[in-house]
Protein backbone atom coordinates (compact mmCIF):
# COMPACT_ATOMS: atom_id res chain seq x y z
CA UNK A 1 0.00 0.00 0.00
CA UNK A 2 1.36 3.60 -0.66
CA UNK A 3 2.68 5.97 1.80
CA UNK A 4 0.67 9.65 2.09
CA UNK A 5 1.51 12.80 3.48
CA UNK A 6 -1.19 14.75 4.40
CA UNK A 7 -0.59 18.33 5.65
CA UNK A 8 -3.39 20.38 7.96
CA UNK A 9 -4.21 16.66 9.12
CA UNK A 10 -4.87 17.39 12.60
CA UNK A 11 -8.59 18.12 11.86
CA UNK A 12 -10.84 18.73 9.49
CA UNK A 13 -10.45 17.26 5.67
CA UNK A 14 -7.17 16.71 6.26
CA UNK A 15 -8.32 13.85 9.07
CA UNK A 16 -10.75 12.85 7.33
CA UNK A 17 -8.31 12.08 4.68
CA UNK A 18 -6.16 10.39 7.16
CA UNK A 19 -8.88 7.92 8.69
CA UNK A 20 -9.80 7.31 5.14
CA UNK A 21 -6.79 6.28 3.60
CA UNK A 22 -5.83 4.62 7.31
CA UNK A 23 -8.56 2.50 6.64
CA UNK A 24 -7.98 1.50 3.18
CA UNK A 25 -4.44 0.31 5.36
CA UNK A 26 -2.21 3.32 3.63
CA UNK A 27 0.81 4.27 6.02
CA UNK A 28 1.15 8.14 6.39
CA UNK A 29 2.87 11.32 7.41
CA UNK A 30 1.03 13.38 8.86
CA UNK A 31 1.83 17.37 9.12
CA UNK A 32 0.19 19.93 11.06
CA UNK A 33 1.37 23.30 13.50
CA UNK A 34 -0.58 21.58 16.70
CA UNK A 35 1.67 18.91 18.36
CA UNK A 36 -1.20 17.84 20.82
CA UNK A 37 -4.26 17.59 18.24
CA UNK A 38 -2.17 15.98 15.41
CA UNK A 39 -0.64 13.20 18.04
CA UNK A 40 -3.75 12.45 19.15
CA UNK A 41 -4.75 11.81 15.44
CA UNK A 42 -2.64 9.53 14.68
CA UNK A 43 -2.54 7.39 17.91
CA UNK A 44 -6.54 6.67 17.36
CA UNK A 45 -5.16 5.82 13.49
CA UNK A 46 -2.48 3.38 15.02
CA UNK A 47 -4.93 1.87 17.41
CA UNK A 48 -8.03 1.84 14.99
CA UNK A 49 -6.23 0.39 12.24
CA UNK A 50 -2.74 -1.09 12.34
CA UNK A 51 -0.88 0.95 10.27
CA UNK A 52 2.40 3.11 10.81
CA UNK A 53 1.73 6.51 10.82
CA UNK A 54 4.62 9.52 11.47
CA UNK A 55 3.82 12.89 13.11
CA UNK A 56 5.79 15.84 11.52
CA UNK A 57 4.72 19.39 13.35
CA UNK A 58 5.17 22.03 11.00
CA UNK A 59 4.19 25.09 10.42
CA UNK A 60 3.52 26.20 6.88
CA UNK A 61 3.34 29.97 7.20
CA UNK A 62 7.15 29.73 8.16
CA UNK A 63 9.40 28.95 5.28
CA UNK A 64 12.16 26.86 7.46
CA UNK A 65 9.18 24.68 8.64
CA UNK A 66 8.39 24.25 4.61
CA UNK A 67 11.45 22.95 4.23
CA UNK A 68 11.75 20.04 6.64
CA UNK A 69 8.30 18.81 4.99
CA UNK A 70 9.90 18.99 1.95
CA UNK A 71 12.84 17.50 2.63
CA UNK A 72 11.02 14.39 4.06
CA UNK A 73 8.88 14.33 0.57
CA UNK A 74 11.99 14.33 -1.14
CA UNK A 75 13.82 11.63 0.98
CA UNK A 76 14.32 8.32 -1.24
CA UNK A 77 14.91 6.01 0.68
CA UNK A 78 11.40 6.02 2.32
CA UNK A 79 9.74 7.79 -0.75
CA UNK A 80 5.82 9.64 -0.92
CA UNK A 81 3.16 8.08 -3.09
CA UNK A 82 0.73 10.53 -2.32
CA UNK A 83 0.73 14.39 -1.35
CA UNK A 84 -2.25 16.04 0.11
CA UNK A 85 -2.03 19.76 0.03
CA UNK A 86 -4.76 20.13 2.52
CA UNK A 87 -3.33 22.91 4.92
CA UNK A 88 -5.27 26.01 5.11
CA UNK A 89 -7.38 28.96 7.34
CA UNK A 90 -9.89 31.41 6.54
CA UNK A 91 -9.75 34.98 6.79
CA UNK A 92 -12.66 37.86 6.69
CA UNK A 93 -14.00 38.41 3.09
CA UNK A 94 -13.00 42.68 3.91
CA UNK A 95 -9.41 42.54 2.07
CA UNK A 96 -8.77 46.19 2.95
CA UNK A 97 -9.45 45.30 6.50
CA UNK A 98 -7.50 42.81 7.09
CA UNK A 99 -3.98 42.96 9.00
CA UNK A 100 -1.80 42.51 5.80
CA UNK A 101 0.67 40.62 7.56
CA UNK A 102 -2.35 37.70 8.48
CA UNK A 103 -2.84 37.89 4.24
CA UNK A 104 0.85 37.31 3.27
CA UNK A 105 0.69 34.39 5.62
CA UNK A 106 -2.91 33.24 4.56
CA UNK A 107 -1.02 33.04 1.02
CA UNK A 108 2.23 31.62 2.47
CA UNK A 109 0.20 28.89 3.37
CA UNK A 110 -2.36 28.08 0.42
CA UNK A 111 0.20 29.28 -2.50
CA UNK A 112 3.36 29.03 -1.49
CA UNK A 113 3.77 26.17 0.71
CA UNK A 114 1.75 23.73 -1.98
CA UNK A 115 4.04 24.72 -4.84
CA UNK A 116 7.07 24.11 -2.74
CA UNK A 117 5.88 20.92 -2.07
CA UNK A 118 4.30 19.94 -4.86
CA UNK A 119 8.12 20.85 -6.57
CA UNK A 120 9.38 18.72 -3.91
CA UNK A 121 7.05 15.59 -4.54
CA UNK A 122 7.68 15.68 -8.30
CA UNK A 123 11.37 15.37 -7.94
CA UNK A 124 10.87 12.27 -6.14
CA UNK A 125 7.70 10.89 -7.71
CA UNK A 126 8.65 11.45 -11.83
CA UNK A 127 9.61 8.08 -13.41
CA UNK A 128 8.53 6.43 -10.32
CA UNK A 129 4.56 7.29 -10.58
CA UNK A 130 2.29 9.05 -7.82
CA UNK A 131 -0.49 10.80 -6.89
CA UNK A 132 -0.97 14.88 -6.01
CA UNK A 133 -4.08 16.34 -4.59
CA UNK A 134 -4.56 19.77 -3.85
CA UNK A 135 -7.52 20.66 -1.69
CA UNK A 136 -8.92 23.75 -3.75
CA UNK A 137 -12.58 24.55 -3.35
CA UNK A 138 -15.51 25.93 -5.34
CA UNK A 139 -14.57 29.18 -4.17
CA UNK A 140 -11.74 28.91 -6.91
CA UNK A 141 -14.41 29.96 -9.95
CA UNK A 142 -15.66 32.44 -8.67
CA UNK A 143 -14.96 36.03 -7.37
CA UNK A 144 -14.31 35.61 -3.96
CA UNK A 145 -11.26 38.20 -2.57
CA UNK A 146 -7.90 36.63 -1.48
CA UNK A 147 -9.61 32.94 -0.53
CA UNK A 148 -10.93 32.85 -4.21
CA UNK A 149 -7.34 33.74 -6.07
CA UNK A 150 -5.62 31.25 -3.43
CA UNK A 151 -8.12 28.22 -4.70
CA UNK A 152 -8.09 29.63 -8.35
CA UNK A 153 -4.50 29.27 -8.61
CA UNK A 154 -4.18 25.89 -7.33
CA UNK A 155 -7.21 24.85 -9.45
CA UNK A 156 -5.05 26.36 -12.79
CA UNK A 157 -1.64 24.93 -11.52
CA UNK A 158 -3.45 21.25 -11.03
CA UNK A 159 -5.06 21.31 -14.13
CA UNK A 160 -1.73 22.46 -16.20
CA UNK A 161 0.68 19.58 -13.86
CA UNK A 162 -1.73 16.48 -14.65
CA UNK A 163 -1.24 16.75 -18.56
CA UNK A 164 2.62 18.02 -17.97
CA UNK A 165 3.14 15.22 -15.76
CA UNK A 166 1.07 12.51 -17.05
CA UNK A 167 4.08 11.07 -19.71
CA UNK A 168 6.25 10.30 -15.59
CA UNK A 169 2.63 8.74 -14.63
CA UNK A 170 2.41 11.61 -11.77
CA UNK A 171 -1.16 12.82 -11.59
CA UNK A 172 -2.54 16.04 -9.97
CA UNK A 173 -5.73 16.44 -8.98
CA UNK A 174 -7.66 19.83 -7.54
CA UNK A 175 -10.40 18.28 -5.45
CA UNK A 176 -13.01 21.47 -4.67
CA UNK A 177 -15.73 20.69 -2.23
CA UNK A 178 -18.30 23.20 -1.44
CA UNK A 179 -19.22 23.76 2.22
CA UNK A 180 -18.28 20.67 4.10
CA UNK A 181 -19.34 19.84 7.45
CA UNK A 182 -15.82 20.36 9.15
CA UNK A 183 -13.95 22.74 12.45
CA UNK A 184 -13.09 24.82 9.25
CA UNK A 185 -16.02 27.65 10.12
CA UNK A 186 -15.69 27.42 14.11
CA UNK A 187 -12.04 28.39 13.77
CA UNK A 188 -13.25 31.36 12.11
CA UNK A 189 -15.36 32.17 14.97
CA UNK A 190 -18.62 30.43 13.47
CA UNK A 191 -20.79 28.55 15.40
CA UNK A 192 -22.30 25.20 13.76
CA UNK A 193 -25.79 26.78 12.19
CA UNK A 194 -24.64 30.36 12.08
CA UNK A 195 -22.67 30.18 9.18
CA UNK A 196 -25.79 31.63 7.21
CA UNK A 197 -25.61 28.77 4.66
CA UNK A 198 -28.52 26.56 3.66
CA UNK A 199 -28.66 23.21 5.02
CA UNK A 200 -28.58 21.89 1.78
CA UNK A 201 -25.79 22.87 0.41
CA UNK A 202 -23.70 21.42 2.78
CA UNK A 203 -21.32 18.14 2.19
CA UNK A 204 -20.65 14.99 4.41
CA UNK A 205 -16.28 15.25 4.72
CA UNK A 206 -16.24 11.47 4.15
CA UNK A 207 -18.08 11.87 1.28
CA UNK A 208 -15.86 14.02 -0.26
CA UNK A 209 -12.65 12.95 0.60
CA UNK A 210 -13.57 9.30 -1.29
CA UNK A 211 -14.80 11.35 -3.88
CA UNK A 212 -11.53 12.95 -4.70
CA UNK A 213 -9.85 10.00 -3.79
CA UNK A 214 -11.64 8.40 -6.41
CA UNK A 215 -11.47 11.00 -9.06
CA UNK A 216 -7.45 11.41 -8.92
CA UNK A 217 -7.54 7.49 -8.92
CA UNK A 218 -9.11 8.26 -12.71
CA UNK A 219 -6.39 10.90 -13.38
CA UNK A 220 -8.77 13.58 -13.49
CA UNK A 221 -7.08 17.56 -13.35
CA UNK A 222 -10.66 19.01 -11.25
CA UNK A 223 -12.67 16.90 -8.41
CA UNK A 224 -15.84 18.90 -7.78
CA UNK A 225 -17.68 16.43 -5.22
CA UNK A 226 -21.63 16.35 -5.65
CA UNK A 227 -23.94 17.15 -8.41
CA UNK A 228 -25.47 20.24 -6.63
CA UNK A 229 -21.64 21.89 -6.90
CA UNK A 230 -21.01 20.81 -10.17
CA UNK A 231 -24.15 22.34 -11.11
CA UNK A 232 -23.16 25.50 -9.29
CA UNK A 233 -19.86 25.77 -11.05
CA UNK A 234 -21.37 25.55 -14.68
CA UNK A 235 -23.80 28.48 -13.87
CA UNK A 236 -21.48 30.23 -12.17
CA UNK A 237 -18.77 30.33 -15.25
CA UNK A 238 -22.08 31.73 -17.47
CA UNK A 239 -22.81 34.45 -14.84
CA UNK A 240 -21.22 37.99 -14.35
CA UNK A 241 -18.71 38.44 -11.68
CA UNK A 242 -20.58 41.16 -10.24
CA UNK A 243 -23.30 38.57 -9.27
CA UNK A 244 -21.41 35.89 -8.23
CA UNK A 245 -19.24 37.52 -6.03
CA UNK A 246 -22.32 39.14 -4.30
CA UNK A 247 -23.76 35.57 -4.12
CA UNK A 248 -20.09 34.66 -2.71
CA UNK A 249 -20.24 37.09 0.15
CA UNK A 250 -22.43 34.64 2.17
CA UNK A 251 -20.42 32.20 4.53
CA UNK A 252 -17.09 30.66 3.27
CA UNK A 253 -16.17 27.68 1.38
Amino acid sequence: MPTALITGASAGLGAEFARELARRQADLILVARTAGALEDVAAELRSEFGVAVEVLVADLSVTDDVQRVAERLGDASDPVDLLINNAGFGLPLQFADNDIDDEVRHLRVHVEASMRLMHAALGSMRGRGGRIINVASVAGFISRSTYSACKSWLIGFSRWANVEYASDRVSVTAVCPGFTHTTFHERMGLAPGHEGIPGLLWLDARDVVRAGLRDAAQGKAVSIPSLRYKAIVALASLLPSSVTSGVARRGRV
